[in-house]
């Protein structure tokens, strides 16, 4: 190989390493919507950027940004803690776990569905005062396919890095619009016996995790915490793709933007401003505006939005959320 083949193939790789972790936010430093303050965690909610939670049942829990219970290396780690136990046993259709939800283009290299589906390895650093056996999955786009995963917790209150390896699926539908649900990973909290199953396997039951599951609300006292997260090509994980927080937070907001100060050119009279915005990342979609600074809000699409308000235009220095969450 000539010198130059071989510089040409060893930037390639360098670029490769450099962006091998497929889950965003991984390390947990983007907080937009709530900036370390602890949330309940209802069904189907986003709570640090990127970090989804599903839950049903009777049991209740929060989750926060924290920055003082950290593995080495690490600013900041999720914090879940149980605020409602349920010590009586769950119903069979109950769950509750952590999602890291996927576009189908960042995982369509993966192959899934094919006979080159790539092997893929799941990383994280856990840490409990519950020790035993946690579980969860990887999922597909639709919910049609399902790995069911374990790993266990060795030692209380101590973070131990655990590596889950999954070979790729060659069945099932893993194909989808550019910008829609391609994969999900769930972490369990809990299970009913209707969302768990045998785990080492694909299959087509809607399970999330295992039968061997620890139930995480078993006393108010218990907390979980994770970062490190990364999602990775190849049987073996390597050490953490740290980011820039400016690299994370462009990324986060591909799917949520906090706009602390509206931008951009006033056109109105007398006490009707009208001001037209541009994000900072091109979203997802379309993305949903919310906040309490406009009287309307118009001209929605992937790249800004207008309002329309009445009153004097120094309110206009407020701000608005945009989420084009999966």
């Amino acid at each position: 190989m000539s010198k130059a083949a071989e510089l040409a193939a060893l930037i390639g790789g360098q670029q490769a390493q450099g962006n091998r972790n497929l889950i965003i936010n991984g390390a947990m430093t983007v907080d937009q919507r709530n900036s370390g303050s602890a949330v309940s965690a209802p069904h189907n909610t986003y709570t640090l950027d990127r970090l989804n939670v599903y839950q049903s049942g009777d049991a209740a829990y929060s989750v926060q940004q924290v920055s003082d219970v950290v593995p080495d290396g690490f600013a900041n780690s999720a914090k879940i803690a149980c605020t409602t136990a349920d010590t009586n046993g769950f119903g069979a259709n109950d769950y509750y776990m952590l999602t890291h939800n996927f576009e189908y283009n960042q995982t369509r290299s993966l192959e899934f569905g094919t006979s080159n589906a790539k092997q893929v390895t799941l990383s994280f650093y856990v840490r409990s005062n519950l020790t035993g056996t946690f579980s969860g999955a990887l999922e597909s786009g639709d919910g049609g396919r399902h790995y069911v995963f374990e790993y266990t917790i060795n030692s209380a209150n101590t973070f131990e890095r655990k590596s889950i390896t999954i070979p790729g699926d060659t069945s099932g539908t893993w194909t989808g619009t550019f910008n829609a649900k391609g994969m999900k990973i769930r972490l369990a909290l809990a299970l009913g016996a209707n969302y768990d199953g045998t785990a080492g396997t694909w299959g087509t039951d809607e399970s999330y995790g295992s039968t061997n599951q620890t139930n995480f609300f078993s006393s108010t006292s218990n907390v979980f915490y994770i970062t490190g997260l990364q999602f990775e090509i190849g049987g073996v994980a390597t050490a953490f793709e740290h980011r820039s927080y400016g690299d994370e937070l462009a990324r986060c907001q591909r799917y949520l933007e906090t706009i602390h100060r509206l931008r951009g050119g006033v056109d109105g009279a007398g006490s009707t401003q009208r001001v037209g915005t541009l994000f900072q990342t091109t979203k997802r979609a379309q993305p949903t505006i919310t906040g309490t600074i406009y009287d309307s809000v118009s001209n929605v699409d992937v790249n800004g939005f207008s309002i329309q308000r009445s009153g004097n235009p120094a309110d206009m220095n407020a701000g608005a959320l945009a989420d084009a969450e999966l």
